[in-house]
């Protein structure tokens, strides 16, 4: 009998595992792509606050110097994307790119799925960020991108070859980087990250859920195998061996046992009545 019910009971506990481990992953994974795209979004804001410090108090600072020299550091892009790779090592799996279809220099021009995202901005100006995945030699990768608008501070560098700092176009030529226009959308801002950290921290929190539900479930087994042999199957064994004895003319064999649960109760006191019943009957015959 407990073998019979424990092959149910796991059959049950095995369709109750696949189907909670199917939503725990689902679930897992969506909680853990929102994370990690919610800590490029942080890694996002803090390059544009960068932007718009080394815009308003380290480019003023610098403009003396460009005369004799161009100063990388005075420039918006660079500051945000130096910061940014300071902070890769701390973060590794993240990377940053202010991906740009027309750069002054040539590491920020926007490769095909970058200028695609770029194009995507151009196309719907509302349109304040995107994200998504794309797949890779390396695997599937995730990413955030917001758009790059020109501001005041861009056109004294990238409106004209004829206004730019004579120091710039000494480093990097006449030929690109120009052309820009108020308001126009020139580039994105793109936070990418390996798929697989997403997955990975998923997997850590669904081992640990699934590890846990699957040892109460061995607990609920191991409860219900004690609890049905001491209230079922102790007392229906003992009634069994009690019976075949009154069945064999034994009148010396033992009441039947009051123990167990209320149903196990009530059923040796109906053997009881009839054993007197029986006994009654057979004294009666035998008078």
């Amino acid at each position: 009998m407990l073998l019979r019910i424990n092959l149910i009971l796991l059959v049950a506990f095995a369709l109750g595992m696949a189907a909670i481990s199917l939503v725990v992953t689902s679930t897992l994974q969506e909680n853990a792509t929102r994370e990690v795209l919610a800590q490029a979004g942080l890694m996002m804001d803090s390059a544009a606050a960068i932007r718009s410090y080394t815009d308003t108090e380290i480019g003023p600072l610098l403009d003396d110097k460009m005369v004799t020299a161009f100063r990388p550091q005075s420039v918006p892009f660079y500051a945000a994307t130096q910061n940014f790779l300071t902070l890769h090592k701390e973060h590794p799996d993240y990377s940053y790119k202010e991906a740009t279809l027309n750069p002054t220099n040539p590491r920020d021009r926007a490769t095909d799925w970058e200028a695609d995202i770029v194009q995507r901005f151009r196309n719907d100006s509302a349109t304040t960020q995107v994200s998504g995945t794309r797949d890779t030699p390396m695997g599937a990768i995730l990413y955030l991108a917001r758009p790059i608008r020109v501001d005041a501070g861009c056109l004294g560098c990238h409106s004209l070859p004829s206004v730019a700092p004579a120091t710039m176009l000494a480093r990097y030529g006449r030929d690109n980087g120009f052309g820009w226009q108020p308001n126009e959308i020139v580039g994105a801002q793109i936070v990418s990250v390996p798929f697989a950290s997403a997955e990975s921290s998923a997997g850590r929190v669904r081992r640990d859920v699934l590890t846990t539900i699957a040892a109460v479930l061995v607990g609920i087994v191991l409860v219900v195998n004690v609890s049905l042999y001491v209230l079922v199957i102790r007392p229906v064994r003992r009634i069994a061996r009690i019976a075949d004895q009154v069945s064999l003319g034994d009148t010396a064999a033992e009441e039947f046992p009051r123990g167990g649960g209320s149903e196990m109760a009530a059923l040796s006191a109906a053997f009881n009545r009839m054993r007197k019943s029986l006994d009654k009957a057979l004294r009666m015959l035998g008078g």
